[in-house]
């Protein structure tokens, strides 16, 4: 079903706003380049019309926190299949950026500044060059969303593309607009583009274990985790979301970016906000942000997209950040949680296995 928003105001007698429309989708695009949070706040803009040199422009091109590539279109009054079509044409062209390409698109975007310190301070880890680029997902910006759209991207999702379509409506109050915005898939159980999507990268069956990054730093902290047993993420629903793909009894080898692999355990529950988690103390259950001192996104307690989920787990062997295991060869990832289909993530487990002692 097309998405349709209504919006109302609140009182005695509430009425529905007015639907609008914007003056033009180019109008839309300035306001995503002033406000890209009305895209994503999980997302760094490094592109914009930018010519993929087969006769087309992309409209703009984004980097998520695992360094994967966002490849975003406006709809700008095509129909479905064109846009559709446009989109899937451009991703093979994105698909084959290497790191000094996309520095090259990210200087004619913002000329004269530093992609790798840019997405440091965005998203507080290193840009690791051998994650860049490494998957994409692509996304339709549309004014309205027409059952076409919806039947081509459901097609196209269905068969683990990593496309989605973002709605806006606009909507009038007095001399002001508003706008809104809808997925048409959740972002949390939408398809995600895999490690081995590039081409040349192999890729085969999933091994049944998941690889887990764990952001220490003053946001959150690893002894703490060690100790009470627990891994976690928030700050926004990319950090977040894929902690919700682990159940109990699954295995997880835990990375900490920068250091090395620290520990695998077995999740013993699901993921749950920080305001219900609790951790046991003393033979007593306690609020997790009671105990713990690291902040842990304490300031967003109360919003379910941006505060910290903690998932229990059992640690099967865990280490002090300081011993941690970094070899050249070992798969990295900044997704919190994923599933790699590559046969670098099989030997890596192999490998910590052995220095594990497992």
């Amino acid at each position: 079903m097309p998405i349709r928003t209504q919006i109302w105001t609140v009182g005695a007698q509430p009425a529905p706003l007015k639907k609008a429309v914007l003056a033009s989708e180019q109008f839309l695009e300035e306001m995503i380049v002033n406000a890209p949070a009305l895209l994503s706040e999980d997302w760094l803009l490094i592109g914009r019309q930018e010519s993929t040199g087969q006769g087309g422009r992309i409209d703009l091109l984004a980097l998520a926190p695992d360094a994967s590539l966002v490849l975003i279109e406006l709809k700008r009054e095509r129909t479905p299949r064109e846009v559709v079509a446009q989109a899937l044409d451009y991703a093979v062209w994105v698909e084959r950026l290497q790191a000094n390409d996309i520095e090259a698109i990210y200087q004619r975007f913002k000329p004269g500044a530093d992609l790798a310190a840019d997405f440091q301070a965005r998203f507080g880890a290193p840009l690791e060059a051998e994650a860049l680029n490494q998957s994409h997902q692509i996304v339709i910006v549309a004014a309205e969303l027409d059952a076409s759209s919806e039947r081509i991207v459901g097609y196209l999702s269905e068969r683990d593309i990593a496309i989605n379509v973002l709605c806006f409506q606009v909507f009038q109050l007095g001399e002001q607009q508003l706008i809104s915005r809808a997925w048409l898939l959740d972002p949390a159980e939408a398809p995600q583009a895999s490690s081995a999507s590039k081409p040349g990268m192999p890729a085969e069956p999933w091994n049944g274990e998941f690889y887990g990054s764990f952001g220490h730093s003053s946001t959150r902290d690893w002894a703490e985790a060690r100790h009470f047993g627990f891994i976690c993420g928030g700050g926004g629903s990319w950090y977040s979301n894929s902690l919700k793909m682990l159940a109990p009894g699954d295995r997880v080898w835990v990375n900490v970016p920068g250091a090395g692999y620290v520990g695998v355990a077995k999740v013993t529950g699901h993921a749950t906000p920080a305001r219900d988690f609790c951790l046991l103390h003393n033979g007593e259950e306690r609020p997790v942000l009671e105990l713990l001192q690291a902040d842990y996104h304490r300031e967003f307690v109360d919003d379910p997209e941006r505060c910290e989920y903690f998932v229990p787990v059992q640690w099967l062997h865990s280490l002090p950040l300081n011993e941690a295991v970094k070899e050249v060869g070992l798969f990295g990832n900044q997704n919190t949680i994923c599933r790699p289909t590559t046969p670098k993530w099989r030997w890596t487990v192999e490998r910590l296995k052995e220095r594990f002692a497992l």
